[in-house]
């Protein structure tokens, strides 16, 4: 899957509100139990509490098995490690505020279900299956971290009943590993953290273009060369610069490792071996497995390759050899064989896969593929695993093999191509790129990391339809789960993936897990301070962007400045200082519209209502250079398409800039610009190496009046009258952010409502990017 072939701009989906959950969580109203994913059924009592206080007695009754004990063992060290409270394992017979009760008659729906009393007796979970009391383990849990909770005091948990299981059986993210690698423990954290979401998949995408990172015995080269790429761009901040490529690959004893450590924690490793297409790193190791008998380098680019497996039987027996040793290491009962964004020119080109094609009477290379991937899909099943795939061929109109689960990202058109597999009688897993691709952008807001566009809010997240709209109820029975992507060309570090996933996986978690009659968007908002606050307990790099202030600055008609503050969500108190200092939660609350001063220095945060911090300080100065200047994140594209957010090199010290730039087209647009008077403009920029792959046949070349690069500033669009013109000289790719100024042709005058702003060029000899764009008296 590719970030770049995936800029589209569509329409976020939508779901009808549901009703408020049963603990009476909305908009102002503080939930009595903050519990994410929403369980079944949540009914406090309205009255009494059990107290646990460390020292407290934790028993196992009924079955006591390992699985069991694991669970038990884990659920101790949680409470320690992020409550702070050590609980006493008793002996059967001696009380304990905290009861954990496994038998296999027990009350509750399948083998994730629980049950959770909380009343006289303490706190009992009970469940059928190991599995069941680890999700209800995962509630206790949040019953004992509630909003505002103190590290070491005792906890107080409202007395009531939760009845629990879950919507769906697949609750999945995807964890691109090829474009950038994450190690083993990192990994590891990451099974950690979405287990306590009560999520059960980790779709593990080991092989693309851009590094094959899966160890073949067989096929040694496949770890040595298929594993390597040239540093490119930021790829050299990673491997240690330039002249060392970026190698990684996984070991066999790092994956059984992973794979053990998911199971415990009930997440199964769904590998991704992605077929015939995203497949030039193997062809680079192996160039007989491509058409054209030449060997590629591994990409360093993004976007979709024309480097496609040659559909031949020796290719299939490389397949095969595969299949077996990802079978070895992966006891999963699924296996995703990709299947998406094949493009197949050089299938077309080929006289042996032409001739191929006619022998075995197919109509056109589509059917070729599916012919290709039924062969796959066949022999996964012969040996007892179940074929999952992306719905591409369904989008081309080409049916995909039978027992394929499908995985739907095409969620345009109201989920056509999901309905589509449902009616072929696919099982489908829903992960539409418009509200589940969680590299995309999360705000537009100027400290954003790097991402693709669209922006996929958490709100957008939350309201996924994951039933497309004309699926009868039986084809509905078919969905069977939700799944988030993190595809990583532009996630170059874990901290990067954290940021990307967190607190997004929250929604996703309840999409997957709770039932649709609880599914409320103010209730979301209400319970989730708490789950940030856990979340940030075990060390996860949570994501501000939903809750963070948004400043809009504009002259008073008296001289001084009005701003309005904003959040994405619309919720938290925003709270505010004037002086310089920092907000706390004690600081003034934002209610309307500020009236300051010129030269005020302006400080906003975000709070939740127990005075947690939801959104750290931003800050804005309120003088000439406010109104004056503005960040690409804040400057609209000439086309109309939402940007994409680039990272640039890494400076010596401060922060690394990134950038909002239309890959391709290096033209800005600042619309209703006040700088009537301004004498000068300072632009700084920089000159980023192009890997953006297909991407190139869209790039738009402007000619210079000179060899070199240069910005252009125009008023009132890309065709009026040119008020500067900036040199950028000659100008290497990555060599760091440059400033440039120049004086105007003329003062701005009153008539100028619009500037464009464009750099000359060729966007593939390197990608031009707009930091701030400041006008001066």
């Amino acid at each position: 899957m590719s970030a770049i072939r995936r800029r589209r701009l569509l329409p976020a989906c939508t779901a009808v509100a549901m009703a408020v959950f049963t603990t009476g969580a909305s908009a102002g109203l503080a939930p009595v139990w903050s519990l994410l994913p929403m369980p079944a059924k949540a009914r406090p009592a309205g009255a009494g509490s059990v107290e646990i206080r460390d020292g407290a007695g934790i028993a196992v009754r009924g079955t006591s098995d390992a699985a069991t004990t694991a669970v038990v063992d884990n659920f101790v060290r949680r409470v320690a490690g992020v409550r702070g409270l050590a609980l006493r394992k008793v002996a059967k017979g001696e009380p304990a505020v905290v009861a954990f009760d496994v038998r296999p008659g027990a009350a509750v729906e399948g083998e994730e279900g629980y049950a959770i009393t909380v009343g006289g007796q303490g706190i009992v979970v009970t469940a059928r299956t190991a599995r069941g009391a680890f999700y209800g383990s995962v509630t206790a849990w949040q019953l004992l971290t509630q909003a505002g909770w103190t590290r070491g005091a005792v906890a107080r948990v409202p007395y009531g009943t939760i009845e629990d299981h879950p919507r769906f059986a697949w609750r999945a993210l995807l964890l691109d590993s090829s474009r950038h690698y994450q190690s083993a423990d990192e990994i590891k954290r990451l099974i950690d953290a979405m287990s306590l979401d009560k999520l059960n998949v980790l779709v593990w995408h080991i092989t693309d273009d851009q590094g094959w990172r899966l160890p073949v015995p067989a096929y040694p080269e496949l770890s040595t060369k298929g594993a390597c790429r040239d540093a490119v761009g930021n790829d050299s901040e990673v491997s240690g610069g330039r002249s060392k490529p970026y190698c990684k690959v996984y070991s066999a004893v790092e994956i059984r490792d992973i794979v053990r450590y998911a199971a415990e924690r009930y997440v199964e490793i769904v590998p991704e071996i992605d077929l015939p297409g995203h497949s030039q790193a193997a062809i680079a190791a192996y160039p007989w497995l491509g058409v054209t008998g030449r060997r590629p380098p591994v990409w360093t680019d993004w976007g979709v390759s024309p480097w496609l497996l040659n559909p031949n039987a020796k290719t299939l027996r490389f397949v095969d050899d595969v299949m077996d040793e990802t079978m070895r290491l992966f006891p999963s009962r699924h296996i995703s064989i990709g299947g998406d964004e094949a493009d197949k020119q050089q299938w077309n080109a080929s006289p042996e896969v032409n001739a191929q094609m006619k022998a075995l009477k197919l109509a056109n290379m589509d059917e070729l593929q599916g012919w290709f991937m039924q062969q796959v899909a066949t022999y996964l099943v012969d040996h007892g695993r179940i074929p999952v795939g992306w719905d591409d061929e369904v989008a081309a109109g080409v049916a995909l093999p039978k027992s394929q689960v499908v995985m739907s990202w095409h969620g345009d058109h109201d989920e056509r191509v999901a309905l589509a597999a449902l009616r072929q009688g696919h099982d489908v897993v829903m992960t539409p790129q418009e509200s589940l691709y969680f590299d995309h952008l999360q705000s537009g807001h100027p400290d954003e990391w790097a991402g693709p566009p669209p922006e996929v809010t958490l709100r957008q997240a939350y309201d996924t339809q994951v039933v497309p709209p004309g699926a009868s109820a039986e084809e509905a029975e078919h969905i069977v789960g939700v799944q988030a992507g993190l595809w990583s060309e532009q996630m170059l570090t874990f901290a990067h993936v954290q940021h990307a996933a967190f607190p997004r996986i929250a929604a996703l978690a309840e999409l997957g897990w709770s039932p649709p009659d609880t599914h409320d968007w103010n209730g979301f908002v209400a319970r989730l301070p708490a789950d940030i606050a856990r979340y940030r307990a075990q060390g996860i790099g949570v994501a501000d962007s939903a809750f963070a202030p948004g400043f809009a600055i504009s002259r008073a008609a008296n001289g001084g400045m009005r701003v309005v503050l904003a959040n994405q969500v619309q919720s938290g108190d925003i709270r505010y200082t004037t002086d310089g200092t920092e907000p706390v939660a004690t600081s003034a609350v934002y209610t309307q519209p500020l009236a300051l001063r010129a030269g005020t220095t302006l400080r906003a945060a975000t709070f939740a209502p127990d005075g947690s911090v939801l959104a750290a300080a931003r800050s804005a100065s309120l003088d000439d250079a406010a109104v004056w200047s503005r960040d690409s994140s804040a400057l609209q594209t000439c086309s109309g398409e939402p940007p994409s957010r680039l990272q640039g090199a890494a400076p010596g010290r401060g922060p690394i800039p990134v950038y909002a730039v239309e890959i391709g087209n290096a033209c800005w647009m600042w619309r209703a610009a006040d700088v009537q008077g301004a004498h000068r403009i300072a632009v700084t920029a920089e000159k980023l190496p192009w890997r953006y792959g297909d991407e190139a046949r869209g790039a738009v070349v402007r000619a210079g009046e000179g060899t070199d690069d240069a910005i252009e500033v125009r008023a009132n669009g890309c065709d009026g009258p040119r008020l500067a013109t900036l040199p950028l000289g000659h100008v290497m790719p990555m060599g760091g952010q440059i400033r440039t100024e120049a004086r105007l042709s003329a003062p701005v005058a009153a008539d100028v409502h619009a500037l464009c702003v464009f750099a000359t060029g060729d966007p593939r000899q390197g990608q031009w990017a707009i930091g701030k764009l400041s006008f001066l008296k």
